[in-house]
This record gives C-alpha cells, sequence and structure tokens, in this order.
C-alpha cells in the first residue's frame, strides 16, 4: 500500500462531513469525480469512522459492483490502514463480513456485491445502520435501492462513491441533479485532490484516455458519447505496410449468416499485437449465405502456415463453435462480450500504439472512420452497423489480451510454458 503523508480539502471533507457543521445533518453523501483522485480512500476511511463514532454492535454494508472487487479497491487498503491506527480487525472470509473494534466498541460491516438484478436478494431483510456504496454507477438500480432501503436505524447514512458515466444514468437523473431534494452532501473530485498522485501519473492517465471516456476518467464530467468510438485511429500512426516476426498468434471471430462474418489474425510482437491478415465475407453483398463448414474452411485458410493458440469466436454462434470443435485442429474459446469495457480496453491499446494493423487488412481499416456511438438512445451503445470487424477485434483484446473480464482492470496476457 502506497504510504500516505496527507489529505486534501476535499478528501478530509468526505471523511469527516458527519461531524462538521452545516454538513452534519445530511442524510448523505455522494463523492464523483475522475479515477485515480483519492475519493475512495477517503470515503472509506470517513464510513468507518462515522460508524465506529456513532454506534456499537451496528450492522452495515459495503456494496462494491463484485465482493472481489470490493476487496481489492477497497477492503484490502482500508484494513491495512485501520490495523496501522490500532483497530482490530476480525475478517470472516467465508461469510463476508468484518468485525471491526476499537475502544470497546465493535461494529459488524457485511460485503456486498451489486453485479446484476438477482443481487438484490442478497441484501433483502437486513437491518443496517448504514451503506457505502463503492462504483455505484456500474450496480443495477434494484440493488441500490434495495441497499438504502436497508437502513432504517435512527442515525443511518448513505455513502455513495462513482466515477461518472453517461448524463442520462439513472444515479445522474436521480442523486447528482437531485442532491437538495435528497438532502445529501455532493463533492467533485479531480486528480488534483489526490496529493499522492504524481504529476508524471497524471499526465500518463491524461494519455491514456480520449473522446468521452477523456470527459468522464480525467475530467469527471458526466458526458454523452457521440460521434465516432475510436476517434484516436489514424492510418498514419496505427497502419504498417507489414509485421514483424511474431511469437504467438490467434483468431478472432464475429460469425454471422445474414450479417458479414469478420474472421482476424493476430500476432504478438515486443508487447503489440498486429491484425496480419483477415477474412471478411458480407452475404448480403455477395448474394449468397455460407455454410458453417464454408465458413471454417476460410478459418482454416486464414490459419494456415501459423501456430494459432486460440479461436475466439462471438458467443452467440454456436452453430459455428460446435463446428470448430468438429473438426477438432482448433482450440475455441467464446469470446467476453462486455461491449463498453472492449470498447475502453481497445481505446487504450490505440493511444498506447500497441495495436496494429497491416495494410492489407482493409475491411477493419474502413469500419473504423465508419463506427460511431448510437446518439438517439440513453446509455452507450455503438450503432449496430459497421461493426463487424469491430466486433471480433473487441473479442479478441477483450477476452486474450485483457484478462479480468469481471472488473474491467488491464492485464497483458502471459506466454504459456
Amino acid at each position: 500500500m502506497q504510504k500516505i503523508k496527507n489529505f486534501s480539502p476535499q478528501q478530509k471533507l468526505a471523511m469527516s462531513w458527519w461531524s462538521r457543521k452545516p454538513y452534519c445533518d445530511y442524510d448523505a453523501i455522494i463523492c464523483d469525480g475522475a479515477v485515480r483522485s483519492g475519493k475512495t480512500l477517503a470515503m472509506s476511511i470517513g464510513f468507518v469512522s462515522w460508524a465506529m463514532t456513532c454506534f456499537q454492535n451496528g450492522s452495515f454494508a459495503l456494496c462494491g459492483k463484485t465482493i472481489t472487487s470490493l476487496k481489492r479497491n477497497v477492503m484490502t487498503p482500508l484494513l491495512e490502514l485501520l490495523g496501522s491506527l490500532g483497530f482490530t480487525c476480525l475478517e470472516r472470509v467465508s461469510r463476508n463480513y468484518v468485525d471491526i473494534s476499537l475502544s470497546g466498541r465493535t461494529n459488524r460491516f457485511y460485503l456486498f456485491g451489486g453485479r446484476d438484478e438477482s443481487s438484490a436478494a442478497l441484501i433483502q431483510g437486513m437491518t443496517l445502520c448504514g451503506v457505502f456504496l463503492d462504483e455505484v454507477a456500474l450496480m443495477p438500480r434494484s440493488f441500490v435501492e434495495q441497499a438504502l432501503a436497508r437502513c432504517s436505524v435512527t442515525g443511518s447514512r448513505l455513502w455513495f462513491n462513482c466515477n461518472p458515466d453517461h448524463p442520462n444514468h439513472w444515479f445522474y437523473r436521480e442523486w447528482i441533479r437531485k442532491t437538495k431534494e435528497k438532502h445529501a452532501l455532493y463533492l467533485h473530485f479531480t486528480m488534483a485532490d489526490n496529493p499522492s498522485l504524481s504529476k508524471r501519473v497524471r499526465q500518463r492517465y491524461e494519455r491514456m484516455y480520449s473522446g468521452a471516456f477523456y470527459d468522464r476518467f480525467v475530467l469527471g464530467k458526466w458526458t454523452a458519447a457521440d460521434g465516432l468510438v475510436y476517434p484516436m485511429f489514424t492510418p498514419e500512426r496505427h497502419v504498417v505496410p507489414s509485421a514483424p516476426p511474431c511469437d504467438r498468434y490467434w483468431i478472432s471471430c464475429d460469425y454471422g449468416t445474414v450479417n458479414p462474418s469478420s474472421f482476424g489474425l493476430w500476432g504478438h510482437c515486443d508487447g503489440t499485437w498486429y491484425r496480419l491478415e483477415e477474412y471478411y465475407y458480407d452475404a448480403r453483398a455477395e448474394g449468397e449465405r455460407r455454410t458453417d463448414e464454408e465458413h471454417y474452411a476460410a478459418l482454416e485458410q486464414l490459419a494456415a502456415g501459423y501456430d494459432i493458440e486460440t479461436v475466439v469466436v462471438d458467443p452467440s454462434a454456436a452453430s459455428f463453435i460446435a463446428c470448430i470443435h468438429s473438426h477438432g485442429k482448433f482450440r475455441v474459446l467464446p469470446a467476453d462480450n462486455d461491449v463498453n469495457a472492449g470498447i475502453q480496453q481497445v481505446s487504450r491499446l490505440l493511444l498506447q500504439d500497441k495495436l496494429r494493423f497491416c495494410e492489407s487488412c482493409r475491411d477493419i481499416r474502413r469500419e473504423f472512420s465508419q463506427y460511431c456511438w448510437n446518439d438517439s438512445i440513453h446509455g452507450d451503445a455503438p450503432k449496430k452497423e459497421h461493426d463487424h470487424a469491430m466486433d471480433d477485434m473487441r473479442y479478441f483484446v477483450r477476452t486474450v489480451v485483457c484478462r479480468n473480464p469481471a472488473d474491467g482492470f488491464f492485464a497483458v496476457s502471459a506466454a504459456r510454458r
């Protein structure tokens, strides 16, 4: 854990608002803003400090997108810090709670993951003195509202933390835009509010994002995505005449019967992934559909001469996955199809110059210039057109290059031994 030397005024307020006038009468606190702005640590310290000051033998909930992400992002640094400050923390891993004690007082903190609509049932029926929701914008509304309904003890309070999303998000509409109505304190964080973040690291984060994701994660704005999905792609920067010798190879497949099928052959060299060749078949344009066996023959032709580690396939293409299995030549893996997480990861790789495309890959180059956000719906979604090579690229990045699909954290795949 990074040693904490001091806290910014914004962090101090997030920790102590419940004991300071004129904020101490608020029912809730909402902290949003840039990534790495120090809001999560400050809020978690404040939450436990408030609970241990105001309650004895109380029950509280700490909630994240998943319990794994909650433990990594919140509990591990929090428990290390509390231990150094003289708190006794008894963690029951199998039962997902922690008993925290100090100066004769003990309270229990339950851990919950708000991953999908079914998660609401996990917290239903409890009686809580308070709840801390980390990354609340990633949780389903049903889970959040069920958690809030559990806080019926006199003096209970609500703690919310998140990075911004699109401005039509229910949490933005119902809580951030209604802070006075909800009797909530709203604090907006920037990277400048985290004194432990160096200027060099801040500049690195600024280079990692572009477009709507830059506005959200760096500037901390609730911004709608519009225009090209990958505006950072340029032929001058990302297209190469040919790739250097590669040490590993994969194929990614977006499968279609009426819609186009797009397969990409990828090679790895010195931390960069190259799209070496591709297969693109548009049944509408050609006036004839191809069978699974005909697409498989094209797959074999694309793979000819290469030692393919894995073929990553559109998870909805059950018949084509079965076809590949039946031939017994390739290891096949259904792709992770988290669209927005995949788009963010592709964007980062493009900004870091870790994805390159050979000149012969004309169809993916064409789609880069046509693949746009759909501004006619609420939320972030690209238009369902000119997206077939885009999808097979995203499958490859999400499933092969980035190995932690549950939480969206970037990790380069390691070589097999």
